[in-house]
């Protein structure tokens, strides 16, 4: 199932079946899906169980439990801790304000910023909320998305779903005072280790110096900040 080995058997055995239990399983799938005998299999979801790593549903199969999330809630965001310095590099390489959006339902939220130091900047406070119905950012979060995933925002979108084919072609997604007048920005996919997209990067300025086509100038700076980060 792609799981890494460790070398610890039980370990190991463990992941198999918790990876199995993703999106529910039953005791039959458990056994399919981890390639473990049946009595294995069992046991060590019962085992999984007890520690609320693993829960039943209301059909009898094992999802996910409660202790997962807390787990997780308490580990550091290595994306955000790696972001940092990325995201200074990246406004020093271009002299431009320089972002990290994730998407949160039908909003987008800037979570780590580099500002650009001095003169006319294009200021994206962290923690700002931004819709996802514009600007360069915006199309980077929706352009690999699913289309029953996109379809239903298109109609409050300023940008088309060719532009979202555009995007995705190219890698890189540009906007011209599409979120805010006299604001242009650069924006690029940030993936996790299976290829999805979890956020975006992004440079933004004035139009008069990043011009009306800034992904000219600055697309390939900011694809390589999103390949510095991907992967996390």
């Amino acid at each position: 199932m792609g799981n890494s080995i460790s070398g610890v058997g039980v370990l190991d055995k463990a992941m198999l079946i918790l990876t199995a239990c993703m999106e529910g399983a039953s005791l039959a799938e458990l056994v399919e899906r981890s390639g473990l005998p049946r009595a294995t299999a069992h046991r060590l979801a019962q085992a999984l169980e007890t520690h609320r790593l693993l829960i039943r549903d209301h059909e009898n199969r094992w999802r996910p439990g409660p202790r997962l999330a807390e787990l997780a809630d308490a580990a550091p965001d290595v994306l955000l801790a790696a972001a940092e310095p990325v995201l200074r590099l990246l406004r020093d390489q271009t002299g431009e304000s320089a972002q990290l959006y994730r998407r949160r339902a039908d909003e987008r939220i800037c979570v780590a910023a580099a500002e650009r130091n001095s003169g006319l900047r294009d200021t994206v406070p962290v923690g700002s909320v931004l819709p996802m119905s514009a600007g360069s950012g915006a199309q980077v979060l929706l352009a690999w998305e699913p289309p029953e995933a996109v379809l239903p925002l298109l109609p409050r979108c300023r940008f088309t779903a060719q532009a979202l084919t555009e995007v995705r072609r190219r890698g890189y997604a540009q906007s011209v005072a599409e979120r805010e007048a006299g604001v242009a920005s650069v924006s690029a996919p940030v993936r996790d280790r299976t290829g999805r997209v979890v956020a975006a990067i992004s440079v933004s300025g004035p139009i008069e110096r990043l011009g009306r086509r800034p992904g000219d100038r600055l697309a390939m700076a900011v694809i390589r900040a999103g390949q510095r980060l991907s992967g996390r």
